[in-house]
């Protein structure tokens, strides 16, 4: 129970930060943030939750990660839903908290919550769908390849947090980076019509490309003989 309790704290961190830095910074607020620092706050808000509760759970806070450390062999079948149900419930209660925060400001909060999408008019499904699934196929793939048993590193929070980020920079434009479908589903239930209608593509891209990641990891591709 320790273990799913801590993916539900750890995802809760991440999305709080992650989304906070869209909704009160963004490309309009007081600072305001852009891209660069929105990257930056999803990051460092994983950067964060690796630390603090990673040597209890591993820190997956990430349906896509679960999926491929599963795949990659190191972690029990048993373990992958209540996982996955653990970060969906972090990810709602970090949007929930945003929503109580923001719903008090003057004259109401009249912005979204951070919610994935992409802007029909300029992008196709495709593109939206490729993007997520390479872009959660090269965070995966960090991930493994950072904590493996040849591999392992004190500096493996890091070294994800900053992928991440670095994620953030190219995708932003585009679907505003989800790579995680808990990220995802907490937000587009605060967002409208359009998020929701949207959001299976967050769901299905990125568990499609950690899935590819931990097939990838499990044969050892990228390891020296």
């Amino acid at each position: 129970m320790k273990t799913y309790l801590a993916e539900v704290l750890g995802t809760f961190l991440l999305v709080f930060i992650g989304t906070a830095s869209v909704v009160t910074g963004g490309f309009g607020g007081a600072l305001p943030l852009g891209q660069e620092g929105i990257g930056l706050a999803f990051g460092i808000g994983l950067i964060a939750a690796a630390y603090a509760i990673g040597p209890i759970s591993g820190a997956h806070l990430n349906p896509a990660v679960t999926l491929g450390v599963f795949l990659a062999g190191r972690l029990p079948a048993k373990d992958v839903i209540p996982y996955w149900i653990a970060q969906i419930i972090g990810a709602i209660l970090a949007s929930l908290a945003l929503w109580i925060i923001v719903s008090g400001q003057a004259g109401g909060h009249t912005g979204g919550f951070g919610a994935n999408g992409w802007d029909v008019a300029k992008w196709g499904v495709s593109s939206a769908f490729l993007w997520e699934l390479i872009g959660t196929f090269t965070f995966v793939t960090v991930i493994l390849g950072v904590t493996a048993e040849k591999h392992s590193t004190a500096f493996a929070g890091l070294v994800i947090g900053l992928t991440l980020a670095g994620l953030h920079f190219a995708i932003i434009p585009v679907t505003g980076t989800s790579l995680n479908p808990a990220r995802s589903i907490g937000p587009a239930l605060f967002s409208g019509t359009a998020a929701i209608g949207q959001l299976w593509l967050f769901i299905v891209a990125p568990l499609i490309g950690g899935a590819l990641a931990g097939v990838v990891a499990k044969a050892r591709v990228f390891e020296k003989d």
